[in-house]
């Protein structure tokens, strides 16, 4: 498979796991299916990078397409467990905002050359690299993102089982865990997006201060 068709599966992958995760309280074992294809889903957003280094695969086309499918599917499983009432909506609004604001930054450095995460990334400063672009960072995102939908898909079944099991308490510490961990992974997507932002100030700056047409005189 090629790095772009490994991308168009773990985004399908998503979807099936949002599908499944719908189908609680008729299907219970569904949970366990969904929460495989979760972890499926952002497995493979490492597998397609790795892939298009080591065959000499990377296009800036692919390094596009790898952002549009990490937007969709952290935007359609936090916006899924929003609309389940697990999470307040402000939390796919969040990020909803910042991957609107960092692609568009990404785009205007896009037309300067500037694309992906190595050499010719727009992220030029070693902070700004190890932040946001390093495999460290870009690793500990992906499992925070993948623990908290995990943790979530399995807090579903406990909505609808009545208040009084399990005990008061441990009720209130597991879905508070889960609105710690959705906390952690948005505090951590802001921290990302702050190098992106900053080092794409000069393309802003460049776009609203155009560099003044050359004006040829006659006879040259």
């Amino acid at each position: 498979m090629t790095p772009n068709q490994i991308t168009g599966a773990r985004v399908a992958a998503g979807f099936a796991a949002v599908a499944l995760f719908t189908l609680l309280g008729r299907i219970v074992a569904a949970d366990l299916v969904a929460v495989g294809l979760t972890i499926t889903a952002i497995a493979l957003d490492g597998l397609d990078g790795y892939i298009a280094r080591t065959r000499g695969l990377s296009s800036p086309l692919g390094a596009q397409l790898d952002i549009l499918g990490d937007r969709i599917i952290e935007n359609l499983f936090f916006t899924f467990f929003a609309v389940s009432g697990l999470i307040s909506i402000w939390v796919p609004i969040l990020f909803f905002v910042r991957g609107t604001l960092t692609d568009f930054v990404r785009g205007l450095a896009a037309q300067a050359g500037r694309t992906g995460f190595g050499r010719d990334g727009m992220l030029q400063s070693r902070w700004t690299r190890a932040l946001a672009a390093s495999r460290a960072s870009r690793g500990s995102y992906a499992v925070l993102k993948c623990v908290s939908f995990c943790y979530l898909g399995l807090l579903l079944p406990l909505r609808q089982m009545p208040d009084v099991w399990p005990e008061a308490n441990l009720r209130a510490w597991l879905f508070g865990s889960g609105h710690a961990l959705v906390a952690a992974a948005a505090v951590f997507c802001i921290l990302r997006a702050l190098p992106v932002l900053w080092e794409g100030r000069r393309y802003v700056t460049g776009l609203r201060n155009p560099a003044p047409p050359v004006v040829l005189e006659a006879g040259r």
